[in-house]
């Protein structure tokens, strides 16, 4: 199946409906030439989304990608990139944690000389910082589009009354609006996305670019006899994955979901990125790899789109509900 495009919420831009993140790989697992394979991969497969963040490896996920994509020599017109700021690379009292209008502005800068860009398409607000008022936010944020040195922005993580709250700021100022979410949404992890948000998206058009389609690996099955070497739960700082990843309940869930995928002949990852971009909501599903091998076998959820049926999505809800 070819790559489909999706519109961003209501605005006029359009992006894959798979996409490629470097969370957790992007450093620690991928660097150089690698780096680059899987880019092109995903790239020539029609991919035009790109996610990264400042807190990625502490900026160098983004310096990664920005050399990649040099030396690729990809022009600038043809991809989409982005970035999220908000916990902050740089010790200082107003250099973490926060969404203050010092911290935006610079914040922006240092993101755009890592990836050695004039611009990034869409920033988003990592998190909500309840202890800046939502004003300061939301004036910074339209400024930074109002630059140029992004096209559009968004928020990660934000409850709807945030949202909310952030957009109607902007409306009564003539500001440049949030227009997109990004959340966590999985088969697993849902009630944000088709519960919460659910108001949002005839009310102030919102899109979403989802992270976490396989809830960081659980979805794929390969953690079902226990954490393999070299897998995300066994590197520095993420041990309170494993928790996540042996829960048995979950685990349960797993095995019956993996009787699905095999009757639709196809990977357990790929049936749950399918699911998620069988939702008209999500603009983009964000999938990360470190193999070019990985990106290629996200990429055939594409594939499965077809074969989720009513009668399989009924299945499907029966499992995880």
């Amino acid at each position: 199946m070819e790559m489909e495009y999706r519109r961003l919420g209501k605005t006029g831009l359009k992006v894959s409906v798979l996409s490629f993140g470097s969370w957790v790989t992007f450093g620690p697992q991928l660097a150089g030439s690698l780096a680059e394979d899987c880019l092109a991969a995903a790239y020539d497969a029609g991919v035009n989304f790109f996610d990264n963040a400042e807190a990625y490896s502490a900026g160098e996920s983004e310096r990664i990608m920005g050399e990649a994509i040099a030396s690729l020599g990809w022009p600038r017109h043809s991809y989409v990139l982005s970035t999220k700021i908000f916990w902050g690379i740089h010790q200082g009292v107003n250099m973490r944690n926060t969404l203050n209008r010092k911290y935006i502005l610079q914040a922006l800068d240092g993101s755009l000389e890592r990836f050695g860009l004039d611009f990034v398409d869409l920033v988003y607000c990592h998190r909500a910082d309840p202890e800046t008022p939502i004003e300061e936010t939301v004036w910074a944020m339209s400024e930074l589009i109002s630059s140029g040195k992004a096209l559009y922005w968004g928020t990660s993580e934000w409850s709807a009354a945030e949202l909310r709250e952030a957009w109607d700021v902007a409306d009564r100022h003539h500001l440049h609006k949030p227009v997109v979410e990004q959340p966590q949404y999985n088969l697993l992890w849902r009630d944000r996305v088709e519960q919460e948000y659910a108001p949002l998206y005839d009310g102030i058009g919102l899109g979403l670019t989802t992270w976490s389609p396989l809830s960081s690996g659980l979805l794929s099955g390969k953690y079902l006899d226990g954490v393999p070497e070299g897998s995300r739960a066994t590197l520095p700082g993420y041990e309170w994955l494993r928790n996540l990843l042996t829960d048995p309940r979950r685990n349960d869930k797993v095995r019956s979901l993996g009787s699905i995928a095999e009757e639709l002949d196809c990977s357990l990852a790929q049936l749950s990125i399918a699911w998620c971009a069988k939702n008209p909501r999500v603009s983009t599903v964000i999938t990360g790899a470190s193999r070019v091998e990985q990106v290629r076998e996200n990429l055939g959820a594409l594939d499965v789109l077809p074969k989720l049926t009513d009668d399989v999505m009924a299945r499907i809800e029966k499992v995880t509900a």
